[in-house]
């Protein structure tokens, strides 16, 4: 347990080894062990029970996962010079920094893929930390370490706490870890991650919310500083010098220029995902055909495409015809060249969902159908079960039954990825009435 001191500083409370406490984690080493040998898990929370199903289906050892080391030492300095928590690294440190080392614990900030870029403690600290590979420039994504805070945050965008064997790989069982993500101020997305790792005594609220604090402090600061640099017409950090457009998973494009970031209306986005596929440009009927189902007017038309190039600007959509005038980097064109180029696993990656998955226009649906469609076509030819559960554990992918049925039929006999798979199969069969057997 901890308390808050004064200064929100963390500090922990004399070391109450109770019986309660005691079977908490024998209870939880028991579900653990009961999952890996029947794929379920009693009175295990479902955040951490769905986090070990992911971890099954990305391989990782049990006994031995080791986060590779993505960023080495003679890249880490450059790289860490110039990410945005740079900015806010040495608030952090203050405000949680010192706290962690007063607990014996460590800190860490990451980066949006899970690689560690600071680790700080007491060396005593650090040393038993670095056994599990837990240092600067190993990545800790679920994919590549199992269930663990900075990892299971990442995946969910939400701040976790993750105790004792709730950590999928046994080495990381002793550790308590907490950690919560840290977004853009402007576009919101993922910048980066801040966690607290350490004994059982913080395993509370307290450093739930302290760390959950700490994530805020530094999103906050990282506005202050884009707006005290935007006089200048310079962003706190160097966006891609391309045009970005993100419409993978959202309700809206997201559009990242040089200098500015805009945030599409569903209806500008569905022109703006027309456009980028007819690079020679399309006149105001050719694309009203594409975006409306029934007939619509002329001025309406117009007056759409006035808005949205006054949101964008004259330099990057043209009229007469309507085009687009720079190259633009789109994220569902990249799933579709990683397919094209026969790399599955990369498409995946890229995948964050269906392309604007509420629009009805009727370009965006059948851009939307042929892209999925495809997609699940080279995952399911793959023969890679790992690409199929990824699949299968994703929103989009969790009802398809071919793709489960297919991980039943290649999984290992011992892996616990066939339990899984045959009660999913089963759940489906009882939902959609399909009467298939379950081998």
């Amino acid at each position: 347990m901890t308390r808050v001191t004064a200064r929100g500083y963390l500090v922990p409370i004399a070391a109450q080894t109770t019986a309660t406490g005691a079977d908490s984690v024998r209870a939880l080493r028991s579900a653990h062990e009961q999952f890996l040998a029947s794929g379920t898990a009693p009175g295990v929370r479902d955040l951490v029970a769905a986090s070990w199903r992911r971890s099954i289906a990305a391989g990782v050892d049990v006994d031995d996962p080791l986060p590779p080391i993505t960023v080495a030492d003679t890249e880490l300095a450059d790289y860490r010079e110039a990410h945005p928590l740079a900015r806010v690294f040495p608030l952090l440190y203050d405000v949680l920094g010192r706290a962690a080392e007063e607990c014996d614990a460590v800190m860490a900030v990451g980066d949006a893929g899970g690689q560690l870029l600071w680790v700080c403690g007491r060396s005593a600290v650090l040393d038993r930390a670095e056994r599990i590979n837990f240092v600067e420039g190993a990545r800790w994504d679920e994919m590549h370490a199992g269930t663990n805070a900075p990892g299971t945050a990442l995946q969910l965008d939400t701040p976790v706490q993750i105790r004792a064997a709730e950590h999928f790989a046994r080495p990381v069982q002793p550790w308590t870890c907490t950690a919560a993500p840290i977004h853009d101020p402007i576009t919101q997305a993922i910048v980066g991650i801040v966690d607290v790792t350490g004994g059982e005594d913080l395993a509370s609220p307290q450093t739930l919310a302290m760390v959950r604090a700490a994530a805020r402090m530094a999103e906050a600061e990282l506005g202050r500083l884009v707006v005290q640099t935007a006089g200048s017409g310079q962003r706190l950090w160097t966006p891609a010098a391309a045009v970005r457009v993100d419409g993978l998973g959202r309700p809206d494009c997201l559009v990242e220029m040089p200098g500015r970031t805009v945030r599409l209306s569903p209806r500008h986005s569905e022109i703006l995902v027309i456009l980028a596929d007819h690079p020679d440009g399309m006149t105001g009927d050719q694309l009203a055909v594409e975006l409306y189902a029934e007939d619509v007017s002329t001025s309406t038309m117009r007056a759409e495409l006035t808005r949205l190039r006054s949101l964008l600007g004259g330099e990057l959509l043209a009229s007469r015809p309507y085009r687009l005038q720079r190259e633009v980097a789109c994220d569902w064109r990249t799933v579709h060249r990683e397919i094209e180029a026969g790399r599955p696993a990369e498409a995946l990656r890229h995948y964050r969902g269906p392309l604007l998955p509420h629009s009805d226009a009727p370009g965006v649906v059948e851009r939307r159908r042929v892209l999925e469609r495809r997609l699940r076509a080279v995952v399911l030819a793959s023969g890679q079960v790992d690409l199929m559960a990824a699949w299968t554990r994703s929103r989009w992918g969790a009802d398809d039954r071919d793709v489960w049925a297919r991980q039943l039929d290649l999984a290992a006999e011992e892996s616990p990825l066939r339990t899984i798979a045959a009660a999913e199969i089963r759940r489906l069969d009882r939902e959609l009435g399909a009467g298939f057997g379950v081998r």
